[in-house]
């Protein structure tokens, strides 16, 4: 029998009042991995080319919900691998709905995300990035992309090691 990884779920720790989790049509869902760079491979969506090890887990869409406020969903999506995501395990990607009816990957990486109350421009959530060890990176947008703003372990500010 194959061992199967559990994979932790992308956290979202908002103090406000947590919006009503939205379900996306199939069609959707499907663009919503395209543009997080995903590819079909049979039943699953994959991004990284994890040949068969026991920490293998397909992508999935962890949390659907609007999180900079503009009236569109954003989704969450992750996969874990240690092969491709080395220690960590998971690799995410926040991919959020167009006007035009199309999705756009806004961030991606290595990481655990939690979402954070507080903001950056356009009300987009700054994100903690988790991983091995006690110190981890917030990031804010910046109106373009999410940039390296501080790092915090348990709210309060850290240095990383060296």
């Amino acid at each position: 029998m194959r061992k199967t990884a559990v994979l932790p779920a992308l956290i979202l720790a908002v103090a406000a009042p947590a919006l009503a989790q939205v379900q996306l049509a199939s069609a959707d869902q499907a663009a919503a991995f395209r543009a997080a760079e995903y590819k079909r491979v049979g039943t699953q969506w994959r991004a990284c080319d994890d040949p068969g090890t026991d920490s293998y887990s397909p992508g999935q869409i962890d949390e659907v919900r609007d999180l900079n406020g503009d009236g569109r969903p954003e989704a969450l999506i992750s996969e874990s691998s240690t092969f491709c995501y080395g220690n960590t395990g998971v690799g995410y990607a926040v991919v959020s709905k167009q006007t035009n009816g199309g999705w756009k990957l806004v961030t991606s990486g290595i990481g655990i995300v939690t979402v954070l109350t507080s903001k950056g421009v356009g009300g987009w959530p700054d994100l903690e990035i988790g991983g091995p060890g006690f110190c981890y990176p917030v990031e804010r947008w910046n109106g373009t992309e999410y940039k390296l703003l501080r790092h915090q372990y348990e709210g309060k500010a850290c240095r990383p090691a060296s």
